[in-house]
């Protein structure tokens, strides 16, 4: 887009054109606006003085540039803002996450494993149900146990399981699972499982702090349904 009139030079329009990064080589943004600002600037006061006072320049035509460049440099000031937010919003939720090394959550997932003849799990209801049945299921995938846990609110809960069988036998220690179903007057709910882990660590990652569950891997904050 020209800033002046007809009588414009060849050699003044090449340098705005080049100001305004049109020329074959490109330079970095975030270190050129400001530059392109003074170059901007020194050019129009050189073309300012030197205008055909029968043909002057085209103030909206320059209105328009200094508009574009502004809207350039703001935009990279509030991505430098941004950026630091993000920055200060990240070591925060690391500050915060080392507190809870130690501590059970609840993530999506339907492990049990079992332990001592114990085991936590956990369930989340969109809605509110009359009925929800538990099917704990061994390391074959067959039915070991069923436990039906009445009416419960919409949101999470947790559950415990000694590790008996539907005969009452104490099984072995190891890797369980289990499915979830749920139902309202006998209308299905949607129902997810949740399996419950021990923080050992924070640990950062190219997208953020996670949380390392050990054998059930590593899970974002955010992705945490509970604390126990």
């Amino acid at each position: 887009m020209a800033i002046v009139g007809d009588t414009t030079s060849t050699t003044a329009a090449a340098t705005f054109s080049a100001i305004n990064g049109n020329s074959g080589s490109k330079t970095k943004t975030t270190s050129s606006v400001e530059d392109q600002q003074n170059k901007f600037l020194t050019l129009l006061m050189t073309q300012i003085k030197n205008q055909d006072p029968l043909n002057p320049m085209d103030n909206a035509a320059v209105t328009t540039q200094l508009a574009q460049l502004n809207t350039v440099s703001g935009i990279e000031k509030l991505n430098a803002t941004m950026t630091q937010l993000l920055d200060g919003y990240n070591e925060t939720q690391a500050i915060q996450s080392t507190g809870m090394i130690g501590k059970n959550v609840m993530v999506a997932g339907n492990n049990l494993p079992l332990n001592k003849s114990e085991a936590v799990g956990g369930v989340l209801l969109e809605a509110a149900a009359d009925k929800v049945t538990l099917n704990i299921k061994d390391s074959t995938g067959k039915i070991v146990q069923t436990e039906e846990m009445g009416a419960r609110a919409a949101g999470n809960f947790y559950f415990g399981w000694d590790g008996k069988d539907a005969s009452g036998a104490t099984l072995a220690d190891g890797k369980y699972t289990f499915t979830v179903d749920a139902s309202m007057g006998g209308k299905k709910i949607t129902a997810s499982a949740l399996q419950v882990g021990t923080v050992s660590a924070v640990v950062r990652t190219k997208t953020g702090f996670v949380l390392d569950l050990g054998a059930l891997g590593d899970v974002a904050f955010k992705d945490v349904q509970q604390i126990l």
